[in-house]
């Protein structure tokens, strides 16, 4: 039998719906993810970067009758629209809030859902579950808040917006090309030419990754050291857990700590699946 599945809102989250008939040329040019070929009802992961390549805001395209809907960090919703806004020109695009509100549904077993409930799987991780925009809690859901789900992800090892920040991290230290975030055939995209050579020199020097310790997180900023040698620093977390960014050569059979306290860096299965690694 199946487990229980939790329901959880998202009030982090909040939605752009683009619309018009210009909608997929626009938005294919500006994010990481391909929208040519988006279906209805199809959720896909991407990312709007600066014109250097550094991530700004993480975003899911959800494929509509009448175009699309931008799942984003409720806090960046009006910067966003400016910026989309800006970027507009001429094209036949229109651009706007909608107040529906986010949710996930989530379990520590794979969810398998029926078509019309009116949940999206998340494209990122199928562990991670399902995404539900204006929706209520199924029958015989659990309900939990959005630090339940926040727990659920760190639990899997996926990063998140707490972890990378505005315009610091490159989409690929943040895993966005192991998690589906970056279309590479898809052709020019804001950032494109940085995230492009970054994927075909194919050595990545820095990654997030989860680190495992003894009683509180660090402060984010702290640093992971390796003997004498910086190999990275915390980022967002909780008790016992947290992501970090870590220099792979320091950190690979290293023993680490960080504030003095010895930490555990944690592969998970789905990243070394990505980079076609075996476990050890």
């Amino acid at each position: 039998m199946s487990e229980t599945p939790t329901y959880a809102l998202l009030p982090s989250r909040s939605l752009i719906a683009v619309s018009g008939q210009d909608w997929r040329d626009f938005l294919q040019g500006l994010i990481t993810q391909d929208v040519e070929t988006l279906g209805v009802g199809e959720a896909r992961f991407g990312a709007l970067l600066t014109p250097q390549g550094r991530l700004l805001y993480d975003l899911f395209v959800v494929g509509r009758e009448d175009g699309c809907w931008l799942d984003i960090e409720a806090e960046h919703r009006a910067t966003v629209i400016q910026r989309l806004t800006m970027y507009r020109l001429r094209a036949k695009v229109e651009i706007a809030a909608l107040d529906l509100p986010v949710s996930v549904l989530f379990s520590s077993e794979p969810l398998i859902r029926q078509e019309g409930e009116g949940f999206l799987r998340d494209p990122r991780l199928r562990a991670l579950g399902w995404r539900g925009y204006g929706v209520t809690a199924p029958d015989g859901a659990r309900l939990a808040d959005e630090a339940a789900y926040e727990a659920h992800r760190l639990a899997l090892g996926v990063p998140g917006p707490a972890d990378w920040g505005l315009d610091k991290t490159y989409p690929i230290e943040a895993d966005f090309d192991l998690l589906g975030g970056i279309d590479f055939k898809k052709g020019c995209f804001v950032g494109q030419e940085t995230t492009s050579r970054m994927k075909r020199r194919g050595q990545v020097k820095s990654r997030m990754l989860p680190i495992a310790f003894e009683g509180p997180a660090p402060a984010p900023g702290s640093e992971v050291l390796a003997g004498d040698l910086r190999a990275g620093e915390v980022l967002a977390g909780g008790d016992g857990r947290a992501m970090a960014l870590l220099r792979l050569d320091r950190a690979e059979g290293a023993s680490l700590t960080v504030e003095g306290r010895p930490v555990a860096v944690e592969r998970p299965a789905w990243f070394l699946a990505a980079l076609g690694a075996e476990p050890a």
